[in-house]
């Protein structure tokens, strides 16, 4: 399973049975595909080639261990850019693979599908699946999604369109949180939101904050599993990440240097939603896209 969303480009390979998926190899690599396309729409060269070196090297994982089915996805970056289309037959014609650029839609099914599996029925859950370019919320109980939004802002759309200084301002802060505000309020209006039991926050911008919270060095994906960050917790955060220069932020343990850059576009979505839903705090997964396509897919094969 590979998917090349707008900030990074990552691999799942696992077993799956039913639900059930047992991870054999996990990787992420910050690839930037989305970079400009706010702007320019179009994907940049440097961002296209960046990807294909990344799935070059994939690959021979895949291979060596035989993996029975390979789907590949790509979501808001290739979704938006003019030439998204060339992107894929490049993809096709480099790698004989067969992406499939997903909708806003199918993006939380998967989601929240990876999320849920395994977990109780009988909560109602609130999915934060924060990316490069857009933004997931899916609300459900039991194995089916009552209702889902996909939101157009994103950790490198956000940072590209507001967050310039370095560190960024305290106006474009207030500048962040007022545009995530008003996007989230126009995505819920008319809607009838049940009161959520447990908000779970998936991708980078979570997996990032736990690693920081737990000063994990190296990454832990098991310790992240699961870890509870109060709303306090997160602001702090916020306010100790928002007021370091890049190159500081670059140093923080926990934190790859990669995703420095557009981490506190990600805090800010991620506080603003927390306040839009009364949360006073997220749970960590890395249980995401990644676990609903294997699922869909194994489910697929038969």
């Amino acid at each position: 399973m590979i998917d090349i969303g707008t900030n990074s480009t990552r691999l799942l390979i696992a077993d799956v049975e039913g639900n059930q998926v047992d991870e054999i190899y996990r990787e992420s690599r910050v690839t930037r595909l989305g970079r400009g396309v706010d702007y320019s729409g179009q994907l940049s060269g440097e961002g296209i080639e960046a990807v294909c070196g990344t799935i070059a090297e994939y690959l021979p994982l895949i291979h060596g261990e035989e993996a029975r089915e390979v789907m590949v996805i790509a979501t808001s970056a290739v979704r938006d850019a003019e030439n998204g289309d060339a992107f894929v037959a490049e993809l096709r014609e480099r790698f004989d693979l067969r992406c499939r650029v997903i909708d806003g839609d199918q993006e939380a099914n998967y989601t929240y599908l990876g999320t849920t599996a395994g977990r109780r029925a009988d909560e109602t859950l609130l999915v934060i699946d924060i990316g490069g370019g857009s933004t997931e919320m899916i609300v459900g109980r039991g194995p089916d999604p009552a209702f889902h939004t996909s939101l157009q802002a994103g950790v490198v759309r956000h940072t590209e369109r507001i967050l310039t200084g370095d560190p960024p301002t305290s106006a474009e802060l207030e500048a962040l949180a007022k545009d995530i505000d008003k996007l989230v309020q126009a995505s819920l209006e008319g809607i009838d939101i049940p009161t959520v039991d447990r908000a779970i926050a998936v991708a980078g911008t979570p997996s990032s904050l736990a690693a920081i919270d737990l000063e994990l060095v190296p990454y832990d994906p098991k310790a992240v599993e699961g870890h509870r960050l109060p709303l306090r917790t997160v602001q702090w955060w916020l306010s100790r990440l928002a007021s370091m220069p890049l190159e500081e932020r670059k140093q923080v343990p926990g934190l790859h240097p990669d995703r420095a850059q557009a981490i506190v576009a990600g805090v800010v979505i991620l506080i603003e939603i927390m306040r839009k839903f009364d949360l006073l705090e997220i749970e960590v997964s890395e249980h995401d896209i990644l676990y609903g396509c294997a699922i869909s897919v194994a489910a697929s094969a038969g």
